[in-house]
């Protein structure tokens, strides 16, 4: 399950893991106009993690979800 909710500077993912466990907690993806942050919690430590992301970064993850392995570089059209 996932929602999606748009603020005033950033559009907000959350992705909840659902279904038999163990699961994970939820994943919080932020989408800003010049880079792209995800946060998780961490119960073992009690603190927040956090990955930012370029937008270059983004596009290269989201290509890399339906390729196989490799390496690759993504060129502009």
């Amino acid at each position: 399950m996932f929602s999606i909710e748009h603020d005033f500077d950033a559009t907000v993912v959350t992705l909840v893991d659902e279904g038999a466990g163990p699961l994970q907690e939820d994943v919080s993806v932020q989408a800003f106009e010049d880079v792209i942050r995800v946060e998780q919690y961490d119960p073992r430590t009690d603190r927040v993690s956090v990955i930012t992301l370029s937008l270059a970064q983004a596009r290269d993850l989201a290509a890399a979800l339906d390729l196989p392995e490799g390496v690759y570089s993504l060129r502009k059209t």
